[in-house]
């Protein structure tokens, strides 16, 4: 059995992660979403908020598994899990650039653990979660880059009414 681990903040969930995650299931004989929890960077949903969001968008898709993770090394993590392959996201040089180096520093820490890179569809590309949270923040429409269970929810925490 083939068991990847797509690693993220997830806050929160937006479309471009759910096409990674319809195309890993499609490779993997089970997907783990691991949110990290990292309060350091300062999320706008709390984990038991992402974890919610992310069960509502991925309900019915197939072999999935959400979990937390913190004070851990992804690369650990995946171990622990017996997953033995990493599921990143890239969306432009940019990440390739900082991916690269965490793959190599992973292969280096337990070279039995793969990383593969997957690339969102073209109308993904540049959504970030980061910039959803400030479209939204100013009242702008954000619906058509996240699922409808996280534009209520974004609506919720910058109290704007639809």
């Amino acid at each position: 059995m083939t068991v990847a681990v797509y690693p993220g903040t997830f806050d929160p969930i937006t479309n471009g992660h759910l096409d990674l995650i319809e195309r890993s299931l499609r490779m993997f004989d089970k997907l783990i979403v691991a949110i990290f929890v990292n309060a350091m960077k300062g999320p706008l949903f709390s984990v038991e908020e992402r974890r919610r969001l992310v069960a509502e968008a991925t309900k019915g898709m197939g072999n999935i598994e959400i979990d937390t993770f913190d004070n851990t090394l992804l690369v650990f993590y995946a171990k622990q899990r017996k997953a033995n392959v990493i599921v990143r996201g890239l969306r432009a040089i940019a990440d390739f650039e900082y991916e690269f180096q965490m793959t190599l520093m992973n292969r280096r820490l337990d070279e039995d653990i793969e990383t593969v890179f997957l690339t969102p569809r073209e109308e993904y590309t540049y959504v970030a979660s980061r910039l959803i949270k400030e479209v939204a923040a100013y009242g702008g429409n954000v619906e058509h880059f996240v699922p409808p269970a996280v534009v209520v929810a974004l609506r919720e925490k910058f109290h704007q009414h639809s």
